[in-house]
C-alpha cells in the first residue's frame, strides 16, 4: 500500500521516447513502481492510501526553469503559484551575474539597489546571509523553517563576485583581485553552487575582460559545474558574442549554458540558421554546450540595463549623478540614440519598442504599460524611480525563436521577473506556452521532445542523479497535465493569469498544485552541486 498511485496515466517520462499508458506509484517521496498497461495485461495493479484517476492525462517530471529570477520570491511569497502552477519544480537561480551571495555589508546594499528592477528592493525581506551556502540555507528554512514552494539551484554571480573584490571599477582585476574573485567562485561552488553565471551587458559584470573569464572558468571546470554566460550582445555583434563565449568555455575545459539564446533587433532577423550553424560546429567538436529559451519575441530587463557601460561606474549612486548632470546625460543620450549603446546590445534605441513593465515607486504606476516617448522621458523616470524601472523590449523575431528551440541542446527557461504591475507574461506561462502552442497548435516540436527539453536534459545539464525523468527510485517531482488543454493564460495584457490544464503539480511527492489549486505545501528545498 503506497502513499499515492496515478492510475492509467499517459507517462511522457522525459527521454524523448514514445509515451506509455502505466500506473505510478509514489511513496516517501519517490517514485516507486511503474506497471505499464496495467489494465490491459491483467497484472496486480498497485495500491495507494489515495489513487489519482489519470486517464486521458499526461504524466510528466516536473519542469526546470533554467532561467529564473525568483532569488528574492521565493523568500518573500511562500504560495509562488507563478511557477508552480506552470508545473515548475526547479528553478536556477543567481543568473545574469547578478544576486545576493556572496555578498559582505557594503556590497550586499549595493547590488540589492542595481537589481530592484528584478526582484524589488530587499527591503521586505531580511538579507541576513553573506556566503552562498548561507543563502542556500536560509531557502532550506524559510517560512518559519517549512521551505519554499519549489525546489531551487544557484550559480555563482560573476558581477556580484567582481563587485565583491573590486568594486565597481572599469578595469582589468590586479592579480590580487583576480585571485579573491577565484577564492569567492570556489567557495561559492564548494557549498553547493551548480556552475557561474554572467551578465556581460550588465555592470560591473560587463567590465571583465576575457582573460579574466576564462581564469574564473577554469575555477568552475575543476568543480564539474558550468558556466552560463548572458553574452556581450544579443543584438549587433551577436553572433561574435556567441563565438567569443564558445572559444572561452573551451580554452577554460568549462562547460557552457547559453542563457536566454535569442537574436534580436532589425540586424539579426532571420539568422538563426547562422547560430545554429555555429553551435552545431562547436557540438561536433566536442563541446559541452547547451542553451535555453523562452517562447516570446519580446525581451525584459531594467530600464537602467540600456545605458552605456561608462554611465554606470561606480555603481547606482554615481548613475544617478550622472543623470542628473545636463553634460554627462547628453553624453548618455548620444550613445543611446546614436552611437549604440553597449547596454542596449550595441543598437540604437528604438523608444517606441520599449515598454514600461513596473515601477518600485508607486507614485509612478501610470507610467506602467506606456512605450517611452524618448530620452527624456527615459531619464526622468530613471531619476524619479531610483533606477528601479523594468522593461519590455519588443525586438524579437518569431522565426529565429522557433528554430532555435528545434535544436538538439535547447531546454527551456523563464527568465522570469516577477516584479513590476505588468510583467512579462513569460514569468506566468513559459511552460504551458511551449506544451499548448508550439506543442498542441503548430507542431513545432513533438510532446515528447518538448517534455526531455523541460526536464531531462536540464535535469543532466545540473548533474542531478535522479531528477528528470519518470524512473522508479526517482524523486517525485511531477506534473499532471491535459494535453487537449494545456494553455498560458498569461498574455500581455493580464500577463499574472495562471495557466489552465495543468491539475497536479508534485514536489518529492507533495501535492503543490492539486484539483489546479495552490497547496500549503512548501516541499521545496536548495538543490545543492552533485560532488564529482
Amino acid at each position: 500500500m503506497w502513499d499515492l498511485v496515478f492510475r492509467d496515466a499517459e507517462v511522457v517520462d522525459g527521454s524523448g521516447g514514445p509515451s506509455y499508458r502505466a500506473d505510478v506509484a509514489v511513496d516517501g517521496g519517490r517514485i516507486v513502481s511503474i506497471v505499464r498497461e496495467a489494465a490491459a495485461a491483467g497484472c496486480q495493479r498497485p495500491t495507494a492510501t489515495r489513487t489519482v484517476d489519470a486517464e486521458g492525462l499526461v504524466l510528466s517530471p516536473g519542469f526546470v526553469d533554467m532561467h529564473a529570477h525568483s532569488d528574492l520570491a521565493l523568500l518573500r511569497d511562500p504560495d509562488h503559484s507563478a511557477k508552480a502552477a506552470q508545473g515548475v519544480t526547479l528553478e536556477v537561480l543567481g543568473q545574469d551575474g547578478l544576486s545576493y551571495a556572496p555578498v559582505d555589508d557594503r556590497t550586499r546594499e549595493e547590488v540589492r539597489r542595481a537589481i530592484a528592477g528584478w526582484n524589488g528592493d530587499g527591503s521586505d525581506v531580511d538579507l541576513d546571509w553573506r556566503t552562498v551556502g548561507e543563502y542556500l540555507d536560509r531557502l532550506d528554512t524559510a517560512h518559519g523553517g517549512e521551505g519554499i514552494a519549489v525546489n531551487a539551484a544557484y550559480l555563482v554571480p560573476q558581477g556580484t563576485v567582481r563587485m565583491h573584490a573590486m568594486g565597481w571599477a572599469d578595469r582589468p582585476a590586479t592579480p590580487a583581485e583576480l585571485d579573491r574573485m577565484r577564492r569567492l567562485v570556489a567557495e561559492g561552488l564548494e557549498q553547493g553552487a551548480v556552475g557561474m553565471s554572467s551578465g556581460l551587458t550588465y555592470t560591473p559584470g560587463m567590465y571583465a575582460p576575457d582573460a579574466e573569464l576564462t581564469e574564473l572558468c577554469r575555477v568552475v571546470a575543476t568543480y564539474g559545474g558550468y558556466y552560463c554566460p548572458h553574452h556581450r550582445s544579443y543584438g549587433a555583434g551577436a553572433l561574435r558574442a556567441y563565438e567569443e563565449m564558445i572559444a572561452l568555455a573551451r580554452e577554460a575545459g568549462c562547460a557552457l549554458h547559453l542563457a536566454h539564446a535569442t537574436l534580436n533587433f532589425g540586424e539579426n532577423e532571420g539568422r538563426a540558421p547562422e547560430l545554429l550553424a555555429l553551435l552545431d560546429r562547436a557540438l561536433d567538436a566536442g563541446a559541452d554546450l547547451s542553451l535555453d529559451t523562452y517562447p516570446y519575441t519580446p525581451g525584459c530587463t531594467t530600464l537602467l540595463a540600456l545605458l552605456p557601460s561608462w554611465a554606470q561606474e561606480g555603481g547606482p549612486a554615481a548613475v544617478l549623478a550622472r543623470l542628473a548632470d545636463g553634460a554627462a546625460a547628453d553624453r548618455i543620450r548620444h550613445d543611446l540614440e546614436v552611437t549604440g549603446s553597449d547596454g542596449c546590445h550595441g543598437v540604437p534605441v528604438d523608444w517606441s519598442t520599449v515598454e514600461v513593465s513596473g515601477v518600485t515607486d508607486p507614485a509612478l504606476a501610470d507610467r506602467v504599460g506606456r512605450r517611452l516617448a524618448g530620452w527624456e522621458e527615459a531619464r526622468t523616470l530613471l531619476l524619479a524611480d531610483r533606477l528601479g524601472t523594468t522593461i519590455l523590449q519588443h525586438v524579437g523575431h518569431e522565426e529565429n525563436v522557433r528554430a532555435i528551440m528545434r535544436h538538439r541542446v535547447h531546454t527551456g527557461g523563464s527568465d522570469g521577473i516577477l516584479q513590476g504591475a505588468k510583467p512579462h507574461p513569460r514569468a506566468y506561462g513559459t511552460f504551458p506556452e511551449y506544451l499548448g502552442r508550439y506543442v498542441r497548435e503548430e507542431g513545432v516540436l513533438t510532446l515528447e521532445e518538448c517534455v526531455a527539453r523541460l526536464t531531462s536534459r536540464p535535469a543532466a545539464r545540473l548533474r542531478l542523479p535522479d531528477r528528470g525523468l519518470v524512473r522508479e527510485g526517482y524523486v517525485a517531482d511531477l506534473v499532471l497535465f491535459d494535453p487537449a488543454t494545456v494553455a498560458a493564460g498569461a498574455t500581455f495584457d493580464a500577463p499574472r493569469t495562471l495557466p489552465v490544464g495543468i491539475p497536479h503539480v508534485l514536489v518529492a511527492g507533495r501535492f503543490v498544485i492539486e484539483d489546479g489549486r495552490r497547496t500549503d505545501a512548501l516541499a521545496g528545498r536548495a538543490i545543492r552541486r552533485t560532488p564529482l
